[in-house]
C-alpha cells in the first residue's frame, strides 16, 4: 500500500510518498518531475512510520539541524548509475558543494574523454531524485561554482544552501567556544 502526505515547508508543499517500509518519494509540488512514474492519486493520504520519520527529519532540518539520513527509511526506485550517483551525493556533507564534474569523476570511467558526457549523465539523475532534500543534490553546482540544475528551481536550491551554510558557521563558531 501506497501512503502520501503533505508537509508545509518554507520552500512550499513538499509531497512525502512511502509504501509501508520505506520513503520512496519526496517532491516540491511543482518541480520537474513531480510524482516520478508513480500515481500520487491511488495513494492512501496517511502517516505511516517512513512519512512520520522523514516529517521529524525535515522539521529538524529546516529548524537549522544536520539530521542524519539514516534516520529515514529510503529507498529510492532508480537505475543503478543514478543509485551510484545519489549515494555519492549522501556523503557530501552538510553546508559543503561538490561539483556534477568530481561525482562523475569519482564514478571512474576508464574512458576519458567520456567524462563530460558522465558529468552531464551524472546532472541527468540528480535531475530525476525522487528524494528531494533528504538526498541532497542540492549540493551540487557547476565547475565554475555556479547554481545549476535544480528541478525545485534555482532559488529554492540557493535557500538550502544558505540554510545549511548559515547554520554550519554557526555550529563553528560555537564549537570554537564563541556564541
Amino acid at each position: 500500500m501506497m501512503h502520501q502526505m503533505t508537509y508545509k515547508s518554507p520552500l512550499g508543499d513538499l509531497t512525502l510518498l512511502s509504501d509501508d517500509t520505506y520513503l520512496i518519494g519526496l517532491w516540491i509540488k511543482g518541480q520537474k518531475n513531480y510524482g516520478a512514474t508513480y500515481n500520487l492519486k491511488a495513494a492512501e493520504r496517511t502517516e505511516n512510520k517512513p512519512i512520520h520519520l522523514a516529517m521529524l527529519w525535515l522539521e529538524q532540518y529546516f529548524s537549522g539541524n544536520n539530521p542524519d539520513v539514516l534516520d529515514v527509511p529510503l529507498n529510492p526506485e532508480v537505475t543503478s548509475f543514478r543509485n551510484m550517483v545519489l549515494k555519492a551525493v549522501n556523503n557530501v556533507p552538510y553546508g559543503q558543494t561538490i561539483t556534477y564534474k568530481q561525482i562523475a569523476n569519482t564514478l571512474q570511467s576508464n574512458d576519458s574523454s567520456k567524462q563530460s558526457n558522465k558529468a552531464r549523465a551524472v546532472g541527468n539523475a540528480l535531475g530525476h531524485n525522487p528524494i528531494m532534500i533528504i538526498i541532497p543534490c542540492h549540493r551540487v553546482i557547476g565547475s565554475n561554482g555556479s547554481l545549476m540544475g535544480y528541478a525545485g528551481g534555482l532559488d529554492r536550491k540557493r535557500s538550502l544552501l544558505n540554510l545549511e551554510q548559515k547554520y554550519q558557521s554557526i555550529e563553528v563558531r560555537n564549537t570554537n567556544g564563541t556564541n
